[in-house]
């Protein structure tokens, strides 16, 4: 009897900065290290000469757009490697200005300034805690846009919010987080099993409101099978992020968000995040990897969907496989602006927010709702519907 094959070590993909050094991201024209990025333009801006530019794009410079045909076993990015839960978030780094010694918390920063001689520190080389990833898509929306958005998007929904709600919002409290995220190439096929049923015939029995609509139909055995090619699937790599248990918040409306554009993302470099706050990945590939199935499977079905249309009943897919022969993994920053709102009604609180696209101004969230309100205006509604059917019957019977 054969041994089982041992698994194949994921291949490491090095998307390490070239040339970096922990703690320096300097200006290419000055060599200042006091560096922001300038929301309006995307790009990095020295605020010593003014000087702006931008990182390379990951998907040119490491051909992350290419061979996803050719994918076999697992690749992942330098920043999507597995996060050593050992490794402390308080990193310490030797100024290079004037050699002192600075820490950084990274947890919830990626830079910080020297005390003594105020030289800007950035974290530059992958550290294995999930704090740096390999990518960052920058911010493009406004903060004065986001808030527009936000107001107009609140503003639509005040005649059924709470009173408290109303009082209370202020979206000039929002702000601006890189969420985590892993960006997936995958090379795929799946099968699936079902019944489908073609209709031979529809007829109706009784009469009045007793009246009942019938069918029969053919039931056949269906199956198929489809390979393709998956490029850039977002998944969130944060497992806070990932729960969506709407009974605590309604964070899950960071997905309707999606997509980013994120062939445009750009080498990590730790100035993007200087003025916002993100968050950090906690989850490995490995953990990760069911999710990724079942979309793939979501895939694959709509994938054979066009070819089901003579099935006017509808298919029931009894069975599913899926084989995967090769992924691409890389870590990357998506830029949200966020608001949120915690509300307490009943003994039972939840977070509600309400979050923009930082690079499409795609808007969506979610308010706590007046129950009373809506509850009148579903009985006003309800008492209608049922006038209009009380005078269509007798009109009928004129």
């Amino acid at each position: 009897m054969p041994l089982p094959v041992e698994p194949q070590a994921p291949s490491p993909i090095d998307m390490s900065k070239d040339g970096a050094k922990q703690g320096v991201n300097r200006c290419p024209s000055c060599g200042s290290t006091d560096v922001e990025l300038h929301v309006e333009t995307s790009q990095l801006a020295c605020r010593f000469c003014r000087h702006e530019w931008s990182e390379g794009r990951v998907e040119e410079k490491y051909g992350l757009g290419e061979g996803i045909e050719n994918l076999v076993g697992t690749q992942i990015g330098t920043g999507a490697a597995d996060i050593d839960r050992d490794d402390s978030t308080m990193l310490t780094m030797k100024c290079q200005g004037c050699g002192a010694e600075v820490v950084v918390d990274t947890s919830n920063a990626m830079s910080a300034r020297c005390h003594w001689c105020r030289h800007v520190l950035s974290v530059n080389q992958q550290i294995p805690n999930g704090a740096v990833p390999d990518a960052v898509l920058p911010f493009k929306i406004t903060h004065a846009e986001a808030v527009d958005r936000i107001r107009q998007f609140a503003g639509k929904r005040r005649t059924f919010a709470h009173s408290q709600f109303k009082k209370d919002f202020k979206p000039e409290n929002i702000v601006g987080v890189y969420m985590p995220y892993m960006v997936i190439d995958a090379k795929a096929s799946s099968e699936v099993y079902g019944r489908g049923e073609i209709t031979t015939r529809r007829y109706t029995r009784g009469s009045g409101n007793n009246q009942q609509t019938y069918y029969d139909a053919d039931v056949y055995q269906v199956s198929r099978q489809v390979d393709f090619l998956v490029d850039d699937l977002t998944i969130e790599s944060s497992s806070e992020r990932a729960n969506m248990d709407v009974r605590v918040n309604t964070n899950n409306i960071i997905n309707t968000i999606l997509p980013f554009d994120t062939k445009n993302a750009v080498q990590w470099n730790a100035s993007y995040l200087r003025g916002f706050t993100s968050e950090k990945r906690d989850q490995n590939v490995e953990a990760m990897r069911p999710v990724l199935e079942n979309q793939l499977l979501s895939i694959g079905r709509a994938q054979v969907r066009p070819s089901l249309a003579r099935f006017d009943r509808g298919v029931r897919w009894e069975q599913e496989k899926l084989d995967v022969a090769g992924t691409r993994w890389v870590s990357m920053y998506l830029p949200v602006w966020l608001y949120s709102y915690y509300h307490v009604e009943g003994g039972r609180g939840m977070v509600h927010y309400i979050a923009v696209n930082a690079r499409t101004g795609e808007t969506m969230g979610s308010v706590p709702v007046a129950k009373g309100k809506l509850l009148s205006v579903a009985l006003a509604v309800g008492t209608v519907v049922e006038i209009l059917a009380i005078l269509i019957v007798v009109a009928s019977a004129l």
